[in-house]
């Protein structure tokens, strides 16, 4: 299937920095809860991420990721996430963090 440019357009893909981490047991499936920092404009939003195979929390926090930030929130058991943070699976099928190759502003746009 192939969309169209304006379809793209549609998602908001910003980068933002990690500033908490949080364990999240209650989830199906291993998780942190994650606190982002979008700059100005966005401000900070919470997401939850299955990506406990790659990153100890304390690791995560400073690190830029790239996230889709005009979904709806979706609730998550008994967490709302409010941005859904980007991600590929390795060979193995744990996801790996999209994110910038050097620092860059919080709330700039992918385009």
């Amino acid at each position: 299937m192939t969309i169209g440019y304006d379809d793209f357009a549609k998602l908001d893909i910003r980068v933002g920095t990690i500033v908490a981490v949080e364990p999240f047991p209650e989830a199906r499936k291993p998780a942190y809860k994650l606190t982002v920092d979008f700059g100005g404009a966005i401000g900070t939003k919470r997401s939850s991420a299955q990506i406990t195979t790659h990153y100890a929390a304390d690791a995560l926090v400073g690190r830029q990721v790239l996230a889709v930030v005009n979904f709806p929130p979706k609730r998550i058991g008994p967490f709302t996430s409010e941005v859904l943070c980007l991600g590929v699976p390795d060979a193995d099928g744990a996801v790996v963090l999209v994110g910038p190759e050097r620092a860059v502003p919080n709330g700039g746009q992918l385009y």
